[in-house]
């Protein structure tokens, strides 16, 4: 059923000149979804709002004291020191990745940018973080290899 419906879908596309035994499923699924999730038939919202990202200087309404000591150790965290702030604002840039924080991504990505980042330090940077990610997640296998060779015993 909904072969047919995603089908249907990818035919109003204007490269679709194909038949139905042509069409690829996957290529039909993208198209439906294409047509089906734009502004056009449904807001886009994100669970993440950007504009809260400028709410960020207000955290310590609830708890001042902390808000206070994270904000005075963040800034003497990014103040020059043995790495410039180009240096630094490009490793949180990595790290905002890994994380998987859109605030932080957003605002590193502009940050870098000020401190005169090229594009390809940026995305260079990202895949740094993205292969530590990665090995971390293969080292861990290590992990499991013990273990089903423990319970193979």
């Amino acid at each position: 059923m909904i072969e047919r419906i995603v089908w249907s879908a990818s035919r109003t596309c204007s490269h679709h000149a194909r038949s139905a035994p042509n069409y690829s499923f996957n290529h039909s699924i993208a198209h439906f979804f294409a047509l089906v999730y734009t502004p056009k038939y449904l807001p886009v919202q994100t669970y993440y709002d950007p504009a809260d990202l400028k709410k960020f200087g207000k955290i310590g309404e609830f708890q001042k004291e902390f808000a206070d000591k994270f904000f005075a150790y963040y800034g003497a965290v990014f103040a020059e020191g043995a790495l410039t702030a180009r240096e630094k604002s490009l490793i949180a840039l990595a790290v905002s990745h890994t994380v998987q924080c859109p605030y932080c991504i957003d605002a590193y990505t502009s940050d870098t940018l000020e401190k005169g980042c090229s594009e390809q330090e940026m995305m260079e940077a990202v895949h740094v973080a993205a292969a530590i990610r990665g090995g971390a997640t293969l080292v861990h296998g290590v992990q499991m290899m013990n273990k089903a060779k423990e319970l193979s015993m």
